[in-house]
């Protein structure tokens, strides 16, 4: 696989930021989603959006994608992939994790990088009654999620998913954290998560008193304060250093069994270079590519404005060809 960024956009930064505010994210038509509302084992809902199709097929070949940080079926690379997913006749889903479908889940837990036991209660379902190739891609977050759930379930991952990709994932999460809380990067896209993170943390709280200190929740200004005092308490884990530790993927990709795809270029700006995995770190199932441009899930091609149907095009033809006998 080779990407080149457009001459006319240079650098991380803006490889990040204007494909998701401008450039063109689908060929033909955008995508109409069907939504579907599943409870979950602990009582609560999460809600999935189905790319809408003249009719079900379970022979068809789906395309699970498993968004990142405050995503939804509506970020610019979500949109992309169900345009490669039409293009390709397959069916497409995207689940949401707790939170990011727009109302606020009732229980007392959100979501987290690490989150694999969500990710392996909904593809077992998903798998339920269909018999067509299973293709899942995780971004950012969701991403690391996936790989955690696939370097934790081994073997056992052939069973549900045929081919998994990630994209753009910070699988080493102290590291992506320094990385996000300094700098441009603190100024810009921490200020925008934690504009969103906090309402919807404040909101939870409101749902359950005392499930965590509100003035310290206010008063954290990077993400590192934020899964100190909300994401990691919540979920299982000490502080946010043990978070990171835990529900890094990068430790577990030497344990994953079905074919894997593992993108990330290096000059994203909120995954350090350095902290990528090297060939020597990862199983004989894992493909890594690296590319020099590209950014934050951003990949852009083309004149300007540019558009992000490159790397849904090249990740999604990967896992069409990992299937036995099946070209992309």
């Amino acid at each position: 696989m080779q990407y080149s960024a457009p001459w006319w956009l240079p650098g991380g930064n803006l490889q990040t930021i204007w494909p998701a505010l401008y450039s063109k994210r689908v060929f033909g038509e955008p995508p109409t989603y069907r939504r579907e509302r599943w409870v979950a084992p602990d009582n609560d809902f999460v809600d999935l959006d189905w790319l809408a199709q003249p009719q079900a097929d379970a022979h068809r070949p789906l395309l699970v994608l498993f968004h990142g940080l405050e995503g939804s079926s509506r970020s610019h690379y979500a949109e992309a992939f169900a345009d490669f997913a039409a293009e390709h006749g397959m069916d497409y889903v995207v689940p949401h994790f707790r939170g990011c479908s727009g109302e606020l889940n009732a229980g007392p837990r959100a979501y987290h990088s690490g989150d694999h036991e969500e990710i392996a209660w909904i593809l077992e379902r998903l798998r339920r009654g269909r018999t067509g190739a299973m293709l899942v891609v995780g971004v950012s977050l969701g991403g690391n999620a996936l790989m955690r759930w696939a370097g934790e379930v081994g073997t056992q991952a052939s069973a549900v998913a045929d081919a998994v990709a990630s994209v753009s994932s910070p699988l080493d999460l102290a590291a992506g954290g320094q990385a996000i809380g300094r700098g441009f990067n603190r100024l810009v896209y921490t200020t925008m998560f934690l504009r969103s993170m906090k309402p919807k943390a404040l909101e939870k709280l409101a749902q359950h008193p005392g499930l965590f200190d509100a003035a310290k929740l206010r008063a954290a200004r990077d993400l590192y304060e934020f899964d100190d005092v909300f994401t990691a308490p919540l979920h299982g884990f000490r502080n946010a250093d043990d978070y990171y530790a835990r529900a890094s993927a990068k430790p577990v990709l030497r344990d994953i069994r079905i074919p894997a795809l593992v993108v990330n270029a290096l000059n994203d700006p909120f995954v350090p270079a350095a902290s990528l995995p090297r060939e020597s770190e990862v199983g004989p199932h894992v493909t890594l590519w690296q590319p020099a441009e590209g950014g934050h899930v951003g990949f852009p091609e083309g004149r300007f404005p540019g558009h992000v149907r490159t790397m849904p095009t090249l990740v999604g033809r990967w896992l069409l060809q990992a299937l036995p006998g099946r070209q992309g």
